[in-house]
């Protein structure tokens, strides 16, 4: 249940008390459209317009300065440039006032350093003041009727979709064009002098009325926050769908680990969203539509898609379509078969999805009626999806937009209206739809996407959270010390430390010269592997400090002697393993987020493949499953060509171990890789592994 407590923003976001600093009765300018946004938006709080230079603006009396209010304020806006703001904003802080909105860039030619924007921000965290700003355009609060902004959205009525951007322009985008998209309040953060995206997420998240949460991000400056306002989102239920920005920036600096090279700026927010069930969209359209549909059907039953259209064309693409971004259809019962069969024009088959249009005649609509109930009726859909035309201009069938008001309005299954055609001339129709509950998304790429995501979030709510409980370690004290004095493991000593930690690692020994080595072969038995162990290399095989296959004891002294001359004497010498595939484990330190652990389908090119999967440690056991399920190279474990299943359960097990490792050793900010963990229908082994502070990686 949303906290009915007043959140420390709403003086800022619900303000009863403005005052608008550089009001203008001159049309075209800031100071004139912010006060004409709010009065537009029906604010009816108490409204200070301050400017020296009128005694009135648009018949209200005008202060010269904040010093003539008859009381401190909620909410002081400053629509000044940036030449005037630092005054301003000292003279704001001097009247009390609770919290400040900055619309301007802050910026100022020649300004020295610190600059205009550091300047305040020190001086709202001295003042400890909430500022919204600069460099954005305000925010729009339909649940309170205030808009503070200098641009006005369109008539609509508010609703489920809370909204939070970074960009200005998408702030804009999003909210001032299209009325189907309904808003419980609209947040341009810009800048982010004193408050950050998470303080605004936390504050829709305490509004009753919110549904779902939209995020448009091009940075997390409080990752700390970030993550506790997606973890109230999830204690709440309430979905919240992420678009970052510069999802395609790599990490600038050079990584010595390859899970650290590989990492890039994305593995942390991956990892984000599938902890938290953060819903991760690749553009605008499928933002909005998420949003939209979740707000409009946020509960979605076990099942699949059931669709219903009126296009045997639109059928096909829309089976396409739903195959390449994988939505399930419901598998219909052999009983709704039987009854659809019965219902439909000659010719037309009983399929999901189901093309139900017949001759163009007064009965058309007919197969329709009888359709749609059978459909959401069928014990396996949990989603429904009517296909028509459905425009403002004309429809040739008036009878579907009864159908689908009636159908929504009377089973318990969400329904929402699909026209295949992203730019559909359907504005009033959908807000008609809308206020009845309804969502009409257009393109069949953005609709089907957003079931994607709403069934996504369905399986996310329907999982067990995992485990999180650390497995008492012990043994890892020691280790700790080690790792504080060193700034890297050698390959024996990462094996020995992932042994303590629990995972399984392949017998090996240490030898300095051609005597111990020849021992520790004897003792081990052929065909063995020689590895360089050698100081200061990561990276063997880029030296060509490997040998494998080693049968006989000539073979294995020529390979020594040759490593010996080219690196070194100090080798190390293992079984050579069978395995039927290789996988790798890493460690990596995100600079905001710390600890991530990757696992990944492993080997000598494991930068190269693009089969990975991050996870926010740590796990138990069932998580380390479904991670490891979302593996491209899952599909191989069951086995192929007749071979045997391999032993997924022992990956697992190592995987979670691994992630109760990370978080052991997390403060000492040190990476991994563990490459290659051998698999096979007998367990897993790792054979390989290097350890690296990353303050030493730059």
């Amino acid at each position: 249940m949303q906290d009915s407590k007043p959140h420390y923003l709403a003086p800022m976001l619900a303000p009863r008390s403005i005052a608008l600093i550089g009001v203008s009765a001159k049309v075209g300018t800031i100071g004139n459209a912010m006060l004409h946004v709010l009065r537009r938006g029906g604010y009816d709080g108490a409204l200070y317009p301050v400017n020296p230079n009128y005694k009135q603006v648009e018949g209200l009396d005008c202060l010269a300065s904040l010093a003539e209010l008859p009381a401190p304020v909620d909410l002081a806006v400053l629509g000044v440039g940036a030449q005037r703001i630092e005054a301003v904003f000292d003279e704001a802080v001097r009247a009390d006032a609770k919290t400040v909105v900055i619309f301007d860039n802050l910026y100022l030619a020649g300004d020295e350093d610190p600059k205009l924007l550091q300047r305040l921000k020190d001086k709202a965290a001295e003042a400890q003041i909430p500022v919204l700003g600069g460099n954005g355009m305000g925010y729009y609060n339909f649940d309170a009727k205030t808009w503070i902004s200098f641009e006005s959205p369109p008539d609509k009525n508010p609703g489920g979709i809370a909204l939070i951007c970074h960009s200005g322009s998408v702030f804009v985008m999003l909210t001032n064009h299209d009325p189907r998209l309904r808003f419980n309040i609209s947040i341009s953060s810009g800048q982010e002098i004193s408050c950050s995206l998470a303080d605004y997420m936390d504050y829709a998240l305490q509004q009753q009325t919110t549904r779902v949460l939209a995020v448009f991000a091009e940075t997390v400056r409080d990752p700390e926050g970030f993550l506790a306002a997606l973890e109230k989102a999830r204690a709440l239920k309430i979905p919240v769908v992420l678009l970052k920005a510069g999802r395609t920036e790599r990490s600038a600096r050079a990584a010595a680990t390859h899970s650290g090279a590989i990492a890039g700026s994305t593995a942390a927010f991956e990892a984000i969203c599938d902890h938290y069930g953060v819903l991760s969209v690749s553009s605008l359209d499928e933002l909005m539509s998420t949003a939209q549909l979740l707000a409009a059907c946020p509960v979605i039953p076990e099942g699949g898609l059931a669709a219903l259209t009126d296009s045997g064309g639109l059928k096909g693409l829309l089976m396409d379509t739903a195959h390449d971004i994988g939505v399930p259809f419901a598998d219909l019962s052999k009983d709704t078969r039987v009854s659809l069969a019965a219902c439909l024009p000659p010719g037309l088959e009983p399929d999901n999805p189901l093309d139900a249009a017949g001759p163009i005649n007064g009965r058309f609509a007919e197969p329709f009626e009888t359709a749609l109930p059978l459909l959401m009726d069928d014990p396996d859909t949990g989603i429904g999806l009517f296909e028509f035309d459905a425009r403002d201009d004309f429809i040739y069938s008036p009878a579907f937009v009864d159908l689908a008001e009636k159908i929504s309005s009377e089973h318990a299954k969400p329904l929402f209206v699909l026209n295949s055609f992203s730019g559909g001339n359907n504005r009033d129709l959908a807000q008609r739809f809308a206020d009845k509950g309804i969502a009409l998304i257009n393109g069949a790429e953005s609709a089907l996407r957003a079931v994607t995501h709403a069934m996504g979030y369905r399986d996310f709510l329907g999982r067990s959270q995992p485990n999180q409980n650390l497995n008492p370690l012990p043994c890892l004290d020691l280790w700790r010390d080690k790792l504080a004095s060193v700034g890297s493991l050698d390959e024996a000593e990462a094996l020995a430390l992932l042994r303590d930690a629990g995972l399984p690692v392949v017998d090996h020994r240490l030898a300095e010269n051609q005597t111990d080595l020849c021992r520790a072969a004897k003792d081990l038995g052929y065909p063995l592997v020689l590895k360089t162990a050698a100081a200061g290399i990561h990276h063997k095989s880029d030296v060509n400090g490997v040998v494998v296959g080693i049968r006989a004891e000539r073979a294995l002294v020529d390979a020594y002697q040759d490593l010996a001359h080219r690196l070194g004497p100090r080798v190390l010498i293992a079984p050579l393993v069978s395995s039927r595939l290789e996988f790798a484990f890493g460690l990596v330190r995100d600079p905001q987020f710390g600890s991530l652990v990757m696992v990944a389908t492993g080997g000598a090119l494991i930068e190269h493949n693009p089969d990975r999967v991050f996870a926010l440690p740590p796990f138990d056991l069932v998580t380390a499953v479904r991670i490891i399920g979302r593996l491209r190279s899952r599909s191989l474990m069951d086995g192929v060509r007749g071979g045997p299943a391999l032993d997924i359960a022992s990956l697992a097990q190592a995987l979670s171990a691994f992630s109760h490792l990370a978080v052991a050793i997390a403060e000492l900010d040190f990476e991994m890789d563990v490459n290659p963990i051998l698999l096979s229908e007998k367990g897993c082994l790792a054979v390989d592994a290097l350890a690296v502070r990353s303050s030493a990686v730059e």
